[in-house]
C-alpha cells in the first residue's frame, strides 16, 4: 500500500481536553507531520477519562481509518486509561514487559526518588504490541495493529506531555509509519526556513508550485504573528539522501525569496538572528519601546547573558518619543546609546493600547520605527502596521526587527563595496 493512499484519525484523551481546560496543540502538530508524511488526516476526535467511551473511540477509529495516533491517558494515575481501552478495542489482554519496568526504575533512581508502586501500569502492554521507547519520561508508547476480517489498522498511542510526544513521533512512529510503504523510502529529515516581511498568500504566490502537496521533497507553509516558517520534508533511502533533497529545494527557495530570510530552526527568530549578527560584527544593541508593550526587551533578555545586546527601556507614555524627536531633538535617544555603551539603538513609537479592543482586527495605524547606528546616523521608516489584537504589537516589534537586520545587511553591504 502506498503510504499515500494511508488514511489517518488523531485521538486526543483526557478531560481537560473535553472541558476545555486545555488547547490540543498535539492534534494540530500531529496533522501537520502525517501530512508531511503524505498521510491523509480524515478524523480528529476528543474524548475524556472515561473507559467505555475510550474502547468506543478507538473501535470505531480502528474501522475506518488505516492509521490511528493518540496522546495522553499513558500515565499512572487511575484516570488514564488508553492502554485498557486499546486493549479491549482489540480484544487482547494486558502483559506486563520487563524492558519497558526496568527503564522506569532506572529514570526514578536517576531523579533520587522512589517509584511508587502505580507506576507499575505503565509497563503494561496489549499483547501483540510493540514499545515505542520514550527516552523523556516514564510513559512508553503503544504501537499494535487492530485487525477485523475486512480492515487493519495501525494504532500508535504516545504520551500528552508534547516534549515527549514530538520526540517518539519523530524518532519511532514516523519511521515505522514509511516502513509501512514496503518500499526503501524509510528515512525522513526535516528543515525548517524562517522568513518575516511578507503576507502568507503573497509567499504562496511566489513559491507556486513548489508548496504543492504532492511534490518531493514536500514544502510546508505555516504563520505565526507573521512569521512565516517553510518546513521541508524529505523521505528518502538514506540520511544523506534527504539532506541532498533539502538542500536543493533551500537554494530555489531563496532563489524566490531570499531577502525575506533570516535564518533556519524550529525556535529560530528574528532577536536571534540580530544578535547572533551583533555578535561576529563585534557590536552590541540597546532598545527603546514606546506605549503599552515590551516585546524587544522580553525577547533580548530571554537569550540570557550576551554581549550583543546592551538593555532595554520601555516608555509607557506613547506621544514621548514624538516630543523627544522634534526637530534637531533627537539627543536623548543618542544619550541613552551611550548611557548603554551600545553600538546601536532600536527604537519602536510606539505600540498601541490593546485596552477596550474586541476581537476585532485593529486597523492600521503609523508606528515610526527608528534606528541609531554607531557613527549617531538616524535611520527612520514608518510603517503601518495593523492585524488581530492577539498578534499586532509582536507584529510591530518584528517589524521593528527586520528594518535594523535591513540597515544592518545595507552598512554592511557599503563596507564590502
Amino acid at each position: 500500500m502506498s503510504v499515500k493512499n494511508l488514511r489517518a484519525e488523531v485521538i486526543s484523551i483526557g478531560d481537560e481536553m473535553t472541558s476545555g481546560a486545555r488547547l490540543d496543540t498535539n492534534a494540530q502538530w500531529l496533522s501537520r507531520r502525517l501530512g508531511e508524511l503524505g498521510i491523509e488526516v480524515e478524523f480528529h476526535t476528543t474524548v475524556g477519562d472515561t473507559l467505555q467511551h475510550n474502547i468506543d473511540v478507538f473501535r470505531i477509529a480502528a474501522r475506518r481509518a488505516d492509521v490511528v495516533v493518540a496522546t495522553g491517558g499513558l500515565g499512572p494515575t487511575r484516570d488514564d486509561l488508553t492502554r485498557q481501552a486499546i486493549a479491549a478495542a482489540a480484544e487482547v489482554p494486558l502483559e506486563f514487559r520487563a524492558s519497558a519496568f526496568e527503564h522506569i526504575e532506572k529514570l526514578f533512581s536517576k531523579r533520587n526518588r522512589e517509584m511508587p508502586e502505580r507506576n507499575k501500569i505503565q509497563a503494561m502492554f496489549p499483547v501483540g504490541s510493540e514499545q515505542v521507547f520514550n527516552p523523556q519520561g516514564t510513559a512508553p508508547g503503544i504501537d499494535l495493529e487492530i485487525i477485523s476480517p475486512d480492515h487493519r489498522c495501525r494504532v500508535f498511542a504516545l504520551p500528552g506531555v508534547p516534549a515527549e510526544m514530538v520526540r517518539m513521533f519523530d524518532d519511532t512512529v514516523a519511521p515505522r509509519l514509511l516502513s509501512m510503504t514496503g518500499g526503501q523510502a524509510n528515512h525522513i529529515e526535516h528543515h525548517v526556513m524562517k522568513f518575516f516581511g511578507i503576507g502568507e498568500s503573497d509567499m504562496e504566490q511566489r513559491l507556486g508550485e513548489m508548496i504543492a502537496r504532492d511534490r518531493t521533497p514536500r514544502v510546508g507553509i505555516t504563520v505565526s504573528a507573521a512569521t512565516i516558517s517553510l518546513r521541508i520534508t524529505a523521505i528518502d533511502s538514506s540520511r544523506q539522501a534527504c539532506l541532498d533533497q533539502i538542500e536543493s529545494t533551500r537554494h530555489e527557495i531563496l532563489s524566490r525569496v531570499g531577502e525575506l530570510h533570516f535564518g533556519d530552526g524550529e525556535e529560530f527568530e528574528q532577536f536571534h538572528a540580530v544578535d547572533r549578527q551583533l555578535r561576529e560584527r563585534g557590536e552590541s544593541l540597546v532598545t527603546a519601546e514606546f506605549g503599552r508593550a515590551a516585546l524587544l526587551g522580553d525577547w533580548f533578555a530571554s537569550l540570557g547573558e550576551t554581549p550583543g545586546y546592551r538593555g532595554g527601556v520601555s516608555f509607557a507614555d506613547i506621544d514621548a518619543l514624538t516630543e523627544l524627536l522634534l526637530a534637531g531633538q533627537d539627543q536623548p535617544l543618542e544619550t541613552l546609546r551611550e548611557r548603554f555603551k551600545a553600538s546601536w539603538l532600536l527604537a519602536v513609537d510606539g505600540y498601541p493600547s490593546l485596552e477596550g479592543t474586541s476581537d476585532a482586527p485593529l486597523p492600521a495605524a503609523e508606528v515610526d520605527l527608528i534606528v541609531i547606528d554607531p557613527s549617531g546616523k538616524r535611520s527612520v521608516t514608518t510603517s503601518r502596521i495593523g492585524g488581530h489584537p492577539s498578534i499586532i504589537q509582536a507584529r510591530i516589534a518584528k517589524a521593528a526587527l527586520a528594518w535594523l537586520r535591513h540597515v544592518l545587511n545595507e552598512q554592511t553591504d557599503s563596507a564590502i563595496s
